[in-house]
């Protein structure tokens, strides 16, 4: 059985640069989705092709933000690049518009039927949904989960795509196990499950599987800062992309992509207004690189 240690999911041949679609919203202030998604996977190397979910002048942590819905657009979109001829190495999805955005994507796996499925199925955290998302959202993105190579919830996300009520983010491993097991079942062939802290611990934990393994998920934890932030998850998500994509076994680009959060966050807190604006990543990018 192979481990999360063993899997590598994409191999690098010289200089060929792997394209990416990155399937989220863009947002005009703040720091999440596309705003994260592009420079990171740049940075790795990587030829990021957007698909723009939707358009937001600012986060929706913001009590004011405007959104426009890009769901009419997608069709004529996606049919000009069957038209050009554009080729993808992976399919990279994240926060949608609509819950009709599933079928986008899931054209683009028909599409492009070798593309590595990278899902972060964003739709909620700390036990309650994102303010645009609906319950037809939420069940649309289960379609999802069946055939993601790599799947990335948080708990609120794994509890909405496995029906199980939320427990916290303190939950026992006998719970993670159970959660993890419930996503492989229902056809994710690896699960990183993101953000379990317990009472007097300075660390945040994920934990990782891949479908058909022996035993319990492995542990993969890195240090906990003292306060939140908005974009941590995308953070986490692109930094896990581009670790692999440039090659790094899953268990390492998990170890890779906490890393990075960490070092982002820390450079955040001597931001103005970083609690709402959200993770600054930019001095971080070099790490990125370095994967290289």
């Amino acid at each position: 059985m192979t481990t999360a240690s063993e899997l590598t999911l994409y191999t690098r041949h010289g200089n060929y640069i792997p394209r990416v679609a990155a399937v989220h919203d863009l947002c005009g202030y703040g720091k999440c989705s596309l705003g994260i998604a592009i420079p990171v996977l740049s940075a790795a190397g990587i030829d990021v092709c957007p698909v723009p979910t939707s358009l937001f002048s600012a986060h929706t942590k913001f009590p004011k933000f405007y959104m426009h819905d890009t769901t009419a657009m997608l069709g004529d979109y996606l049919d000009a690049w069957q038209e050009e001829g554009v080729e993808l190495d992976g399919i990279y999805s994240g926060f949608l518009g609509s819950a009709e955005q599933v079928g986008a994507i899931r054209r683009l796996y028909r599409e492009y039927p070798g593309a590595l499925r990278i899902v972060d199925p964003v739709m909620g955290d700390g036990g309650e949904k994102y303010p645009t998302y609906t319950d037809e959202m939420c069940e649309a993105m289960k379609g999802l989960v069946d055939g993601a190579d790599v799947l990335t919830p948080n708990l609120t996300e794994a509890a909405i795509l496995t029906g199980v009520a939320y427990a916290g983010q303190n939950v026992d491993d006998a719970h993670v196990g159970r959660t993890v097991d419930a996503l492989l079942e229902m056809g994710a062939k690896s699960v990183v499950l993101k953000g379990i802290v317990r009472p007097g611990e300075k660390v945040i934990r994920n934990y990782v599987a891949v479908a058909g393994e022996d035993g319990a998920p492995e542990e993969v934890a890195s240090e906990l800062l003292p306060f939140m932030l908005h974009g941590t998850g995308d953070l986490f998500a692109s930094g896990l992309t581009a670790a692999i994509f440039c090659g790094r076994n899953l268990r390492a680009a998990v170890e890779f992509a906490g890393t990075l959060v960490r070092d982002a966050m820390a450079i955040t807190r001597d931001q103005p207004n970083y609690e709402l604006r959200g993770v600054s990543f930019e001095s971080v990018l070099g790490d990125v690189t370095a994967l290289l």
